[in-house]
């Protein structure tokens, strides 16, 4: 089925804070890796492949964590991931991938397109996304079909990380649901902004013990970045000079061999 999906360009919004393969010295790429090697050791132990980003409320950054940790894993080579917008009520994936909305997972559950349609594989990734489809009234009769658990269960066997954007836990019980037909749930929150109740209420409204850890996000970029600061100076800055040197070496050679040769 892979070779039938469309290949689209990676030009992702100017705004959207992907983390970027070509700086990975930056601290949130380092944090989306160390992530990433956690949720893959856990999958060296039990068979984990499908996973429910969610949060307790809105504005904590779920489809911030679930985008770039599926860009993260996707930068392993041979990492097939794939990125599904399962938040129909507040669907975002598509406009972050400058894609067109529709077809997506409601127009397949509706019968309206076929499930290679529906996702798009990005050029030089190992990254496929999936929109959200057009909206509909119902959200939840919707994932209350049963074809919703068949695709879920079928992703698998075609990648292997399947990381579904979820609405949050306390607003709607879409990613209660969907919790129960994934095997694993990472639950996202941010400093300053959510309560120890609103966890707690999350937690507890979990259908499934299925939770992997909560991702922390909001940190100020000088707390994040500080840890990082002498780490990336000394080895950056040393592996610069070993290349210079490197270079210095190399044309230091071909003068001498220059000069013999002219001898």
């Amino acid at each position: 089925m892979l070779e039938k999906i469309e290949e689209i360009p990676f030009r992702p919004l100017a705004d959207a804070h992907l983390i970027d393969p070509t700086r990975p010295s930056e601290a949130p790429s380092e944090e989306f890796r160390s992530l990433r090697t956690r949720l893959n050791h856990m999958q060296s132990l039990s068979p984990i492949h499908t996973i429910v980003v969610t949060s307790p409320s809105p504005a904590e950054g779920k489809s911030f964590t679930a985008v770039n940790l599926a860009l993260a894993q996707s930068h392993l080579a041979g990492n097939l991931t794939l990125l599904g917008d399962f938040d129909f009520r507040r669907p975002i994936v598509h406009t972050l991938f400058q894609v067109d909305r529709s077809p997506g997972v409601t127009d397949f559950l509706l019968g309206r397109a076929k499930l290679h349609e529906i996702i798009k594989k990005v050029s030089g990734t190992n990254l496929y996304i999936m929109p959200a489809g057009e909206a509909v009234l119902n959200p939840l009769e919707l994932l209350n079909l049963r074809e919703v658990k068949s695709m879920i269960d079928r992703l698998p066997s075609l990648f292997n990380w399947v990381i579904l954007d979820t609405p949050p836990l306390l607003f709607a019980a879409d990613a209660n649901l969907l919790s129960t037909m994934s095997q694993g749930t990472l639950l996202v929150v941010r400093i300053g902004t959510t309560t120890i109740d609103s966890v707690t209420r999350a937690m507890q409204s979990l259908c499934e013990n299925n939770v992997l850890g909560i991702s922390v996000n909001g940190a100020r970029r000088g707390e994040l970045y500080s840890r990082y600061t002498y780490y990336h100076s000394y080895y950056y800055s040393t592996e610069a000079k070993a290349r210079e040197d490197g270079e210095a070496d190399t044309l230091a050679k071909a003068e001498a061999a220059a000069e013999k040769a002219e001898d």
